[in-house]
């Protein structure tokens, strides 16, 4: 029996977990049966089929925390995979979408709320000039691309393995791929799936490796348009950039005339106020936003300098939606905002702070009890890995012991934690101290 596998059947015993919550979830089981009947895979998204020990049904959440439809509380970390900044059910936001409801649900026209919230973010976002609204980070990410297409006539772009810039057949590629999938397919782009369209694939660099990125603007760099990434790899382990390399990205995108992207879907206004932008002090051109910006309603944000959105205000650039800027979502939005940025932002200075106490008091308490873990992240959002070494690329996190970490959140739902499967971890205003302490506690008796 090797090492961690001894750590697996000795602490985290997934199977007795699973079967206490089969038997403490009945109400999810059952409605999980009836969803498959005809409902694709049973869930609304693909990712969350895969949920151990099985999909839970929720009933309602409020701040920190979340209740199934069989009664169970839970703290819960998932937060909707990011976007409750502020929690469940956040009084400003509901009582903003309370006070529209009655006033219609959708225009298809201009309304006050369109520029209200606009100027907010203009005064937030560093490189914003100007913003473009659409539904989901996966459509402003289109956006965002057709954007820089136009702006330079190039018809390719370049993003890094394990970034994660939605689902649409031209960027789902190289996002988790196999250590098999990276042998048969070299540096070239991996599709995530069946059925994708060929077409000019995007050129694939390694995060945190100047000389990949060089070596691909020497080879294709009067066909790059874009560069793209997410500027903290959440998606992907949760992992930094190096000391100096979004700067080195800055410099090398001036140098050759091609735009800089940050995908700031999940870093933008929860790493700070101003997103990865404000966190790491380097400005790019075009910023995506989505999640945190609707506060748990569907917005999605493109940001840029004037020069470059001036191609969407032209219409030489053609970006539609009926459902862009949809009043209630705006409202929410507007209200998530004002509630962030109030008191200077102070919010943020207590997520980081109970956030790195949080990530801390369980990192020590695995390693006390000899489970190989590195924590990356911090503060609102954070990973855990079950490895040795910390992480720089994607490739480095092929050696964590994903299934280790699987039985470890069973067991922590079995306790009434909810995370994520992946081991990220979301904060939000909403959690508190009572919050982290019922958290170690969850941890100290999973590990008894």
């Amino acid at each position: 029996m090797s090492e961690t596998n001894a750590v697996s059947s000795s602490i985290f015993d997934a199977s007795e977990h699973e079967t206490r919550l089969r038997s403490k979830a009945k109400g999810s089981l059952a409605r999980g049966e009836r969803a498959r009947r005809t409902l694709a895979g049973g869930v609304s998204s693909g990712l969350r089929r895969t949920a151990r020990p099985f999909p839970l049904y929720f009933e309602r959440g409020s701040g920190a925390r979340l209740w199934d439809v069989d009664g169970n509380e839970y703290v819960d970390y998932m937060l909707g995979w990011g976007p409750l900044i502020l929690g469940h059910a956040p009084e400003p936001v509901s009582r903003a979408v309370a006070e529209h409801l009655h006033l219609g649900h959708t225009f298809g026209a201009q309304h006050d709320l369109e520029f209200e919230v606009s100027e907010l973010l203009a005064r937030l976002i560093p490189c914003a000039d100007s913003v473009a609204y659409a539904n989901s980070g996966t459509e402003i990410v289109q956006v965002a691309l057709r954007l820089a297409r136009a702006y330079t006539s190039r018809p390719r772009y370049l993003k890094f393995e394990g970034h994660y810039h939605g689902w649409d057949d031209s960027v789902l590629v190289s996002y988790h791929p196999s250590e098999q999938e990276l042998r048969q397919f070299g540096d070239k782009a991996v599709p995530a799936g069946l059925g994708q369209r060929p077409g000019a694939a995007p050129i694939v660099a390694q995060w945190n490796d100047r000389e990949s990125v060089e070596r691909a603007f020497e080879e294709h760099g009067e066909e790059i348009a874009a560069v793209i990434c997410e500027p903290l790899l959440c998606n992907s382990g949760c992992i930094p950039p190096d000391s100096g390399f979004l700067e080195f990205l800055r410099e090398i995108t001036r140098r050759t005339g091609t735009l800089l992207i940050f995908d700031e879907v999940i870093t933008g206004f929860r790493l700070a106020l101003g997103g990865a932008q404000q966190h790491y002090g380097v400005t790019p051109d075009l910023a995506t936003y989505a999640k945190a910006v609707g506060a748990g309603l569907p917005l999605s944000v493109l940001a840029g300098r004037a020069e470059y959105m001036e191609m969407i205000a032209s219409g030489k650039v053609v970006h539609a939606g009926t459902l862009n800027g949809n009043p209630l979502v705006l409202a929410a939005a507007k209200a998530a905002l004002e509630t962030l940025a109030a008191d200077g932002g102070a919010v943020y200075r207590k997520m980081w702070q109970l956030g790195d106490r949080l990530r801390d008091g369980v990192l020590s308490r695995l390693r006390a009890a000899c489970v190989p873990v590195v924590a990356t992240g911090g503060g609102p959002v954070f990973q855990l890995l079950f490895q040795t070494n910390t992480p720089r690329t994607y490739r480095d996190t092929l050696a964590a012991d994903r299934a280790l970490y699987g039985d470890f959140a069973v067991g922590m739902l079995d306790e009434g934690i909810t995370l994520l499967q992946d081991g990220r971890w979301y904060l939000s205003t909403a959690h508190d101290e009572r919050e982290v302490e019922d958290t170690l506690s969850a941890v100290d008796r999973l590990l008894r």
